[in-house]
């Protein structure tokens, strides 16, 4: 490794508890917009109650379980497009774990050419949305996320 890429991982690892502290609370903030919503079908996140291991995600994780989360939206596929359509604050990408927020509908990008049985028998639903919470003020996710999701059901 040269000394300048030790240096920047050094200069990343110092800051990583910082900046997941931040994630974290980011993800929960999303995690209670999207709760209840009118335009959420469901989540899956390990923080959340109907994750089938959240009684484990607590146990192991008590400073928080990630931020990395999928949710359904109401309206099957046309509706997720609209959703990343929609977005302004969050890019529209398909990797994770950036500083920025990113989110992805795969039925309309990374699985497109796939039917709706093939995308259930993959476990990748036509309304499903993978998003990675960044770094950015809460409520600006939050505000992006809740413009985008009414924005999905029109």
């Amino acid at each position: 490794m040269s000394p300048a890429n030790a240096f920047y991982l050094l200069q990343g690892v110092e800051t990583l508890s910082l900046r997941m502290d931040r994630h974290v609370a980011n993800t929960r903030r999303v995690l209670d917009l999207l709760d209840g919503h009118d335009a959420v079908e469901w989540i899956r996140h390990p923080e959340h109650p109907s994750h089938p291991d959240h009684e484990l995600a607590a146990r192991l994780y008590p400073n928080g379980a990630g931020a990395i989360l999928s949710f359904g939206v109401a309206g099957g596929r046309e509706a997720g497009r609209r959703f990343i359509e929609a977005v302004r604050l969050a890019s529209h990408l398909a990797n994770v774990g950036d500083a920025k927020t990113l989110v992805i509908h795969p039925a309309s990008t990374t699985h497109q050419q796939m039917s709706a049985d093939d995308l259930e028998a993959a476990g990748v639903g036509e309304n499903l949305i993978r998003l990675s919470v960044g770094l950015e003020d809460s409520d600006d996710i939050c505000r992006d996320l809740d413009q985008a999701l009414r924005a999905s059901q029109r």
